[in-house]
């Protein structure tokens, strides 16, 4: 097809192009640009195409000394975080998010990044780049500090969707090795699936076809299961990928994420109860920037729409400058690595595995 030609021809020359919303962040699109030109010092094979109104985004460019590496697409409507996704449907086709993705869907970036409403970029995301063949339901992948080696485990799904069934939890098992595999450079990750404890009768019915399913599929998938894990072990080094479905996954996030935000509210508070704390706090002031940057959620920033025939990331609404560079990068990282295709490809070899073992069992069954 000629969208995969130009996206083959793109990373053989080493330049990878980003679609980036620029208007979809609480922040402004003067903190989008300022994050992509973090993103533009720290690597130089990364170009942009900047989606939003061309009047307001032109100085922003200029003063950032973008011109050379960033094209602006001009869209004159934005999709607010109030916007219902059936709304955006219906009449968000001249919007910068939708626009963003559409760059993709073209063949003229290879990822999109957008801090907007995630309803609706999913919605867009699904209608425009279209399900990746044999994928039921897409899902929502995210990075999750941890003490592993790497630093950060990936859970999914997160919110794309509230429901998953047996089947749903074997693709985001597929899903979840391959971006493991291309975004953290882990070639045999370790498969979990999050239960209310880790024995094998525990759980509903759906988790226990699941399990099996899943177990079945590891030798010949290339990944390790280590069977149901709990929610003390999403942070662990025990695993790499956390599969669950998006309702328990979405309230694990934000639970993980108002947790880390009270605690560093907490720390703050008792260095600064009195002046011997404050002295004890300059004492330990090289580990607490070495702990803050190590749960620093705009190091993280960055959910991966996973199951779509095009890479989509999404940005946190309220993202400052740093955490867009960090999801552009790992969108730059993503699209680098050909993981769209890739993952399309295991897909597809999996779907093959299962169909071969509902033929051999049904052959069983009649001999």
């Amino acid at each position: 097809m000629p969208n995969e030609d130009i996206s083959e021809a793109k990373r053989a020359s080493g330049r990878v192009t980003i679609s980036v919303d620029a208007m979809g962040g609480d922040m402004g699109p003067a903190t989008v640009v300022a994050g992509l030109a973090i993103s533009a010092s720290k690597n130089p094979d990364i170009g942009y195409i900047l989606h939003g109104p061309e009047d307001e985004l032109r100085p922003l460019v200029k003063k950032k000394q973008l011109e050379n590496r960033c094209e602006i697409r001009d869209a004159k409507g934005v999709v607010t975080m109030q916007d219902k996704p059936s709304q955006v449907m219906r009449h968000g086709k001249d919007t910068s998010m939708w626009s963003a993705v559409e760059a993709v869907r073209n063949g003229d970036a290879q990822a999109c990044v957008s801090c907007g409403n995630t309803g609706a970029l999913m919605a867009i995301s699904m209608i425009r780049l279209r399900k990746i063949e044999g994928i039921n339901r897409p899902a929502i992948a995210c990075l999750w500090p941890s003490i592993n080696p790497g630093g950060f485990n990936i859970m999914l799904d997160v919110g794309a969707d509230v429901r998953a069934d047996e089947d749903d939890l074997m693709q985001y098992a597929l899903m979840g090795a391959s971006y493991a595999r291309n975004g953290l450079d882990l070639q045999r990750p370790r498969i979990g699936l999050l239960n209310v404890g880790t024995e094998e009768n525990k759980g509903r019915a759906e988790l226990k076809v699941a399990h099996e399913m899943i177990a079945r599929a590891a030798p010949r998938a290339d990944f390790d299961f280590v069977g149901f894990v709990e929610g003390g072990d999403i942070p662990s080094d025990r695993v790499d990928v956390i599969v669950t479905d998006g309702f328990t996954g979405n309230i694990a996030l934000k639970t993980g994420e108002g947790t880390a935000s009270t605690i560093r509210m907490l720390l703050k508070e008792a260095f600064q109860y009195s002046p011997l704390s404050r002295i004890a706090a300059l004492l330990a002031l090289t580990s607490l920037q070495r702990l803050k940057k190590r749960i620093d959620p705009r190091r993280v920033n960055g959910g991966v729409f996973l199951g779509l025939n095009g890479t989509v990331v999404k940005s946190h609404g309220s993202s400052d400058s740093l955490g867009v560079a960090s999801a552009v990068h790992l969108a730059f990282r993503l699209a680098q690595s050909g993981f769209t295709e890739r993952l399309a490809a295991r897909v597809a070899s999996a779907t093959e595995l299962a169909q071969d073992d509902t033929e051999s069992g049904q052959k069983g069954k009649n001999e």
